[in-house]
């Protein structure tokens, strides 16, 4: 059971791995899914996500279509897709290294190369999941992005952390709020990682991967932004200096920041609770 092998049978991983015909070492992180890593009998290393129980429909298969769409020509490498299956999903193996400017001014470059590769509209061809929620990408090409977003990708995930008292009543009239007053220059669609905080951007042996998309065609200042999150990624000067040198941002970007954060805001407060209003009013002032 070789690299050459997988690829030929990919359709019988999950039976191998079941009779433990693989070797499994189990890797820390992920909240959702369990880690683990495979090693193959010429000591070729995988990456595989399993779902504990059974993952919604089409759950992995989005994340597949996703890495897959974002891997353009001198954009930033994504891991490449061996399985996907309803059960599991094998992806490429990443060594980690440690953050150095050079390698974030490299992804600058790269993240600005992925962004202007063609993209039809707002949305994708396939339904799309953020963590375990589902995420409406309905292709759009005849609206703005801020219409788009604000139905897309606020306002489902603000009544869902309205109705489980994760926000109050004043958040959501705080969010609509900041909505209402919202401007945007028009741009055209951007492929976007479209969750793209900190623990979605791995640092690999002298450059940066992205990991865990929830890929579609949005607007390319809402990846800038969602990098700061979190406590923001390292070198992020570097990052957006390079990005700038090849795709320069429309004045005022910075202002829009926290209008590009609501949506993973939101998403976390859906997810899990309340112990993220705090971030959600925040993004809103």
């Amino acid at each position: 059971m070789d690299l050459e092998w997988l690829r030929a049978n990919p359709h019988l991983v999950g039976i191998f791995l079941e009779h433990q015909r693989i070797r499994v070492t189990p890797v820390v992180g992920g909240d959702i899914c369990t880690a683990e890593r495979l090693t193959l009998d010429d000591g070729s290393d995988l990456f595989a996500k399993r779902f504990p129980g059974t993952p919604p429909a089409g759950f992995f298969a989005a994340e597949a279509a996703g890495l897959r769409w974002l891997t353009v020509p001198g954009g930033p490498p994504l891991p490449e897709v061996f399985v996907v299956d309803a059960r599991v999903l094998v992806l490429e193996w990443i060594n980690h290294g440690a953050p150095t400017a050079a390698a974030a001014a490299d992804f600058g470059r790269r993240l600005a190369v992925m962004h202007r590769a063609p993209c039809a509209g707002f949305g994708a061809d396939w339904p799309g999941y953020i963590g375990t929620q589902p995420l409406d990408n309905t292709l759009a090409a005849d609206v703005s992005w801020l219409e788009w977003y604000r139905r897309r990708r606020v306002e489902p995930y603000l009544r869902l952390s309205r109705d489980a008292g994760a926000i109050t009543d004043s958040d959501v009239a705080q969010v609509e709020s900041a909505l209402d007053r919202s401007e945007v220059p028009v741009e055209p669609p951007a492929r976007i990682h479209g969750d793209l905080h900190p623990g979605n951007v791995l640092w690999g042996r002298n450059q940066v991967w992205l990991v865990d998309p929830a890929a579609h065609g949005g607007h390319r200042e809402t990846d800038l932004a969602t990098l700061r999150l979190f406590g923001g990624t390292p070198h992020l000067d570097h990052i957006f200096g390079a990005y700038r040198e090849v795709h320069p941002l429309s004045d005022g970007w910075e202002e829009r920041v926290g209008l590009h954060q609501l949506h993973l805001a939101l998403v976390h407060t859906a997810l899990f609770g309340s112990g993220y209003a705090a971030l959600v009013r925040r993004v809103a002032r």
